[in-house]
Formats: C-alpha cells, sequence, structure tokens
C-alpha cells in the first residue's frame, strides 16, 4: 500500500464523524458530503507526515469550510424553510438519498435541526462543536475566528436560543406536553377516538392559507370536525414532532428537518381546546421556536 492509499484509508476512517459533524452544521446531507469531499482535497495537498491529529484536523477543517457555507448561504438569504415541501426546497441530486438523511434526522431530532437553522453561522458552529461533540473552546476559537472567551459566549447564546424561555411552570409545562404528545399519537395514528379524548368538544382548529389544502377551511369548530380532518393530514403528522413554540408547548412539522409547518396548540384542563396551523413563510420568521427536553 503506497502513501496516498494509507492516507485515503485513515481519511474513510473518519468519514462517518465527519459527515455527522458537516450534517449538524449544514442541515443537508448532500452538502455535508461536499464539506467532507472538500476536507479530503484540503489533506490532500498538505503533507500528512506533519499532521499530529489527523481526526481533530479534520474535524477543524470541516468545520471552516461548513462556517464558510453557512455565511455564503446568509448572504444570498436563502431560507431552508417556506410553502414549499422540503424536497423541492433542498433536493439533493445522486448522493447519499432521502432514507440517509431520515436516520441522520431522527438521530439528531428534526425540532434542533429547525432550532439550528436560526442561530448564526458563528453560533451554529460553536454549539455544535461543542455541545454535541465536546470539542474545546480553545480549538472552535480560531474556527470561529473570536477569541476562547468569545467562542464560550457565542456557544452560551446559541444553547439558550436552542433552549428557548418557557413561559410554564415546569409541572405545567410537562402537563400539556403529555396532552400534545397524545395528540400526536392520535394523529399519526389517524386514531379518531384517540382525538376525541384529548380535544375540548367546542375545539376550534386554524390555519392560515399557507397551511391548508386546496378548497380547506381557514377554520373548524367542534371536536368532531376538528378530528376529522386532523386525521386526514396524518402523511403530516408523521414528520411532527413536539417544540416550545412562543414559549409554550407546540409542534413543528418538520420533513427531513426542514420546517414546513407550526401548530400553535392551546391546552386547558387537559386538552387541546384549540391549534393554529401556519405554513405562511412570514409568519413561520416570526415564531420564536426552541427545543423541549427529553
Amino acid at each position: 500500500m503506497n502513501g496516498q492509499d494509507e492516507l485515503a484509508g485513515r481519511f474513510e476512517e473518519q468519514r462517518g464523524r465527519l459527515r455527522a459533524v458537516a450534517y449538524r452544521m449544514l442541515g443537508s446531507l448532500g452538502e455535508a458530503e461536499d464539506a467532507v469531499q472538500e476536507a479530503w482535497l484540503r489533506l490532500a495537498r498538505v503533507d500528512a507526515a506533519e499532521v499530529e491529529n489527523l481526526g481533530g484536523w479534520l474535524r477543524t477543517v470541516v468545520a471552516r469550510i461548513c462556517l464558510d457555507m453557512l455565511r455564503a448561504r446568509a448572504s444570498r438569504r436563502e431560507e431552508l424553510f417556506g410553502p414549499q415541501a422540503p424536497a423541492e426546497v433542498h433536493a439533493d441530486v445522486g448522493g447519499p438519498g432521502p432514507e440517509d438523511e431520515a436516520l441522520l434526522v431522527d438521530a439528531i431530532g428534526p425540532a434542533l435541526l429547525v432550532v439550528l437553522d436560526r442561530l448564526s453561522p458563528a453560533e451554529r458552529i460553536a454549539f455544535v462543536l461543542h455541545d454535541s461533540f465536546a470539542v474545546p473552546f480553545e480549538e472552535i476559537a480560531p474556527v470561529v475566528g473570536r477569541s476562547t472567551a468569545a467562542a464560550k459566549k457565542l456557544a452560551s447564546r446559541a444553547r439558550h436560543k436552542v433552549r428557548g424561555n418557557p413561559v410554564l411552570a415546569p409541572a405545567e409545562l410537562d402537563g400539556h406536553r403529555r396532552v400534545v404528545e397524545a395528540f400526536l399519537v392520535a394523529a399519526r395514528g389517524g386514531d379518531l377516538d384517540g382525538l376525541l379524548a384529548v380535544l375540548a368538544p367546542d375545539a376550534v382548529r386554524r390555519a392560515d392559507a399557507a397551511a391548508l389544502p386546496p378548497g380547506g377551511a381557514p377554520e373548524l369548530r367542534g371536536a368532531g370536525s376538528v378530528a376529522e380532518q386532523t386525521v386526514l393530514l396524518r402523511a403530516r403528522a408523521r414528520f411532527a414532532r413536539v417544540a416550545l413554540v412562543d414559549g409554550v408547548v407546540g409542534v413543528v412539522v418538520a420533513p427531513r428537518g426542514r420546517l414546513l409547518l407550526v401548530l400553535r396548540v392551546t391546552v386547558e384542563d387537559g386538552s387541546v381546546t384549540s391549534y393554529e396551523a401556519i405554513g405562511d413563510p412570514v409568519r413561520l420568521r416570526r415564531l420564536s421556536l426552541a427545543v423541549l427536553d427529553a
């Protein structure tokens, strides 16, 4: 085996971890693969014998590549959410397929990916490297071009955004979460009786035009009507996860980690009294979204 073959073998040993790092930073498997491939091209241009810690070197290079990609994305004002279906928003041509990305989304959590998309590029890099991969801030600082103290502040600010600001006491928040999760379980299973059990008798469902199928009513009243319409949308429900929406328990619908809809849910006395489906891109951007701890 020659030196180049040995180097390629060592790189392949790192590929899976590098892809995981890049995916958390970029939220796109296709772009993550591009970042990893670019790291290989850069490695091929240096004297690998002088690299003491190949894994750390490659992780740093991938992080810098991802930071550049995130900054370029922000400058073009590219949004990874909107009225289109996720496959239309960011389709990968060739390379890893939807099944590969679905596995990564499930491992990370679609709600977290949605929230990560709302961080600044430097915040996202600092948060992912430190909180997901335990990279010391001394190593993060040169990646984001800041001091060690500033890198710590970036990660702290990102962590605060990811966790959000619940407006309910912990016990009440947990109770509301149980109700909303029961609602989602019934919705995913097309369980009409389960939905009726969790909906208040006079429940109301409202939706903006972007969240409705053609000809859909913007408002429905009564548990029966709301449950029947919710069952019809069970295909979307399988992509739904609980999240913190404007400080209370709600739902994000994010196929492949791309935000499609948000449900603002009102829970009273152990029942869902109303929910609003929001799909308009402008309204989505105005929402405060955060991750609910497991």
